[in-house]
Protein backbone atom coordinates (compact mmCIF):
# COMPACT_ATOMS: atom_id res chain seq x y z
CA UNK A 1 0.00 0.00 0.00
CA UNK A 2 1.10 3.36 -0.73
CA UNK A 3 0.38 7.37 0.07
CA UNK A 4 0.14 10.24 -1.81
CA UNK A 5 -0.16 12.85 -0.09
CA UNK A 6 -1.29 15.90 -2.21
CA UNK A 7 -0.78 18.82 -1.03
CA UNK A 8 -2.98 22.10 -1.28
CA UNK A 9 -5.16 24.73 0.79
CA UNK A 10 -9.02 23.82 1.06
CA UNK A 11 -11.45 26.31 -0.08
CA UNK A 12 -13.03 27.40 -3.23
CA UNK A 13 -10.80 30.55 -3.24
CA UNK A 14 -7.79 28.66 -3.68
CA UNK A 15 -8.81 25.61 -6.34
CA UNK A 16 -6.72 26.97 -9.25
CA UNK A 17 -3.76 28.73 -7.24
CA UNK A 18 -0.47 27.50 -8.46
CA UNK A 19 -0.27 26.06 -4.36
CA UNK A 20 -3.00 23.83 -5.41
CA UNK A 21 -1.23 21.98 -8.09
CA UNK A 22 -0.64 18.92 -5.68
CA UNK A 23 -4.65 19.09 -5.02
CA UNK A 24 -5.18 19.27 -8.77
CA UNK A 25 -3.07 16.30 -9.31
CA UNK A 26 -4.78 14.06 -6.87
CA UNK A 27 -8.28 15.11 -8.42
CA UNK A 28 -6.31 13.91 -12.10
CA UNK A 29 -5.62 10.53 -10.58
CA UNK A 30 -8.76 10.35 -8.37
CA UNK A 31 -11.02 10.72 -11.68
CA UNK A 32 -9.03 8.76 -13.98
CA UNK A 33 -8.07 5.67 -11.54
CA UNK A 34 -11.95 5.46 -10.55
CA UNK A 35 -10.86 6.23 -6.82
CA UNK A 36 -13.30 6.03 -4.42
CA UNK A 37 -13.88 8.79 -1.90
CA UNK A 38 -13.73 7.30 1.45
CA UNK A 39 -14.82 10.83 3.56
CA UNK A 40 -13.55 13.08 5.79
CA UNK A 41 -10.76 11.08 8.09
CA UNK A 42 -7.44 11.90 9.49
CA UNK A 43 -7.74 15.63 8.98
CA UNK A 44 -8.25 15.59 5.70
CA UNK A 45 -10.36 13.94 2.55
CA UNK A 46 -9.08 10.26 1.82
CA UNK A 47 -9.72 8.27 -1.37
CA UNK A 48 -8.66 4.70 -1.93
CA UNK A 49 -8.19 2.96 -5.23
CA UNK A 50 -5.37 0.51 -7.21
CA UNK A 51 -3.39 1.42 -9.79
CA UNK A 52 -1.15 -1.51 -11.38
CA UNK A 53 -2.50 -3.76 -9.07
CA UNK A 54 -1.78 -1.64 -6.17
CA UNK A 55 -3.66 -0.26 -3.45
CA UNK A 56 -3.16 3.78 -3.65
CA UNK A 57 -4.23 6.56 -0.80
CA UNK A 58 -4.53 9.55 -1.45
CA UNK A 59 -5.08 12.18 0.81
CA UNK A 60 -5.70 16.16 0.92
CA UNK A 61 -5.36 17.47 3.60
CA UNK A 62 -7.85 20.09 4.66
CA UNK A 63 -5.35 21.68 7.19
CA UNK A 64 -3.76 24.26 5.01
CA UNK A 65 -0.11 24.29 3.17
CA UNK A 66 1.83 24.72 6.37
CA UNK A 67 0.47 22.14 8.42
CA UNK A 68 -0.48 19.12 5.82
CA UNK A 69 2.51 16.98 7.80
CA UNK A 70 -0.50 16.79 10.20
CA UNK A 71 -2.94 14.75 8.34
CA UNK A 72 0.09 13.02 6.83
CA UNK A 73 1.22 11.85 10.22
CA UNK A 74 -2.36 10.56 11.06
CA UNK A 75 -2.75 8.07 7.85
CA UNK A 76 0.36 6.98 8.03
CA UNK A 77 -0.14 5.60 11.84
CA UNK A 78 -3.15 4.48 11.59
CA UNK A 79 -2.10 2.09 8.36
CA UNK A 80 1.61 1.31 10.13
CA UNK A 81 3.20 2.57 6.53
CA UNK A 82 7.11 3.98 6.32
CA UNK A 83 8.03 6.47 5.00
CA UNK A 84 9.03 4.80 2.09
CA UNK A 85 4.96 4.28 1.47
CA UNK A 86 4.22 8.40 1.52
CA UNK A 87 4.98 9.86 -1.31
CA UNK A 88 4.06 13.51 -1.44
CA UNK A 89 3.37 15.65 -4.47
CA UNK A 90 3.18 19.42 -3.78
CA UNK A 91 4.08 23.00 -6.11
CA UNK A 92 7.49 24.37 -6.75
CA UNK A 93 7.64 28.18 -7.64
CA UNK A 94 11.84 27.42 -8.06
CA UNK A 95 11.48 25.21 -10.92
CA UNK A 96 9.87 26.60 -14.51
CA UNK A 97 6.11 25.77 -14.83
CA UNK A 98 5.53 22.46 -16.32
CA UNK A 99 9.15 20.84 -15.30
CA UNK A 100 8.38 17.83 -13.14
CA UNK A 101 11.17 16.86 -10.79
CA UNK A 102 11.39 13.56 -8.57
CA UNK A 103 13.46 12.87 -5.85
CA UNK A 104 13.67 9.94 -3.59
CA UNK A 105 14.08 12.14 -0.54
CA UNK A 106 15.55 15.29 0.99
CA UNK A 107 14.93 18.64 2.63
CA UNK A 108 11.67 21.02 2.22
CA UNK A 109 13.65 23.83 0.47
CA UNK A 110 11.45 26.66 0.72
CA UNK A 111 8.11 24.85 0.76
CA UNK A 112 5.90 24.96 4.17
CA UNK A 113 4.01 21.93 3.39
CA UNK A 114 6.81 19.83 2.72
CA UNK A 115 8.26 21.62 6.16
CA UNK A 116 5.95 20.34 8.14
CA UNK A 117 5.51 17.03 6.38
CA UNK A 118 9.07 16.66 7.36
CA UNK A 119 8.64 17.63 11.10
CA UNK A 120 5.50 15.25 11.62
CA UNK A 121 7.08 11.79 10.12
CA UNK A 122 10.10 12.98 11.81
CA UNK A 123 12.01 12.20 8.56
CA UNK A 124 12.94 13.77 4.87
CA UNK A 125 13.56 10.10 3.96
CA UNK A 126 10.21 10.24 1.78
CA UNK A 127 9.41 10.14 -2.21
CA UNK A 128 8.60 13.65 -3.41
CA UNK A 129 7.31 14.81 -6.91
CA UNK A 130 7.58 18.50 -7.33
CA UNK A 131 4.94 20.27 -10.04
CA UNK A 132 6.79 23.12 -11.45
CA UNK A 133 4.79 26.24 -10.99
CA UNK A 134 7.77 28.96 -11.79
CA UNK A 135 9.69 31.20 -12.10
CA UNK A 136 8.32 33.51 -9.15
CA UNK A 137 8.24 36.81 -11.50
CA UNK A 138 10.69 39.79 -10.38
CA UNK A 139 9.16 41.94 -7.36
CA UNK A 140 6.33 39.23 -6.41
CA UNK A 141 5.86 38.01 -2.79
CA UNK A 142 6.35 34.42 -2.65
CA UNK A 143 2.96 34.29 -1.00
CA UNK A 144 0.96 36.43 -3.48
CA UNK A 145 2.67 34.06 -6.46
CA UNK A 146 1.55 30.73 -5.03
CA UNK A 147 -1.65 31.58 -3.71
CA UNK A 148 -2.57 33.20 -7.70
CA UNK A 149 -4.80 31.36 -10.24
CA UNK A 150 -2.77 29.47 -12.84
CA UNK A 151 -3.09 31.63 -15.86
CA UNK A 152 -5.83 30.06 -18.70
CA UNK A 153 -2.91 28.94 -20.93
CA UNK A 154 -1.63 27.27 -17.98
CA UNK A 155 -4.52 25.74 -16.94
CA UNK A 156 -5.03 24.09 -20.13
CA UNK A 157 -1.60 22.46 -19.98
CA UNK A 158 -2.48 21.04 -16.35
CA UNK A 159 -3.77 17.89 -18.23
CA UNK A 160 -0.78 17.15 -20.33
CA UNK A 161 1.74 17.97 -16.95
CA UNK A 162 -0.44 15.74 -15.23
CA UNK A 163 -0.44 12.42 -17.54
CA UNK A 164 3.86 13.39 -17.33
CA UNK A 165 3.48 13.52 -13.54
CA UNK A 166 1.81 9.86 -13.46
CA UNK A 167 4.45 8.59 -15.93
CA UNK A 168 7.16 9.90 -13.83
CA UNK A 169 5.50 8.67 -10.39
CA UNK A 170 4.44 4.67 -11.69
CA UNK A 171 7.90 4.42 -12.76
CA UNK A 172 8.71 4.43 -9.12
CA UNK A 173 6.42 1.52 -8.09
Amino acid sequence: MKLIACLGNPGKDYTYTRHNAGFLFADYLIEKHNFTDKGKKFKGRLYEGNINDEKILIIKPKTFMNLSGESVQLVAGFYKLTSQDIWSVFDDFDIPFSTIRYREKGGAGTHNGMKSMIKCLKTQDFPRLRIGVGPLPEHWDVSNFVLSNFTEEQLKALPTIFEDAETTLLKQF
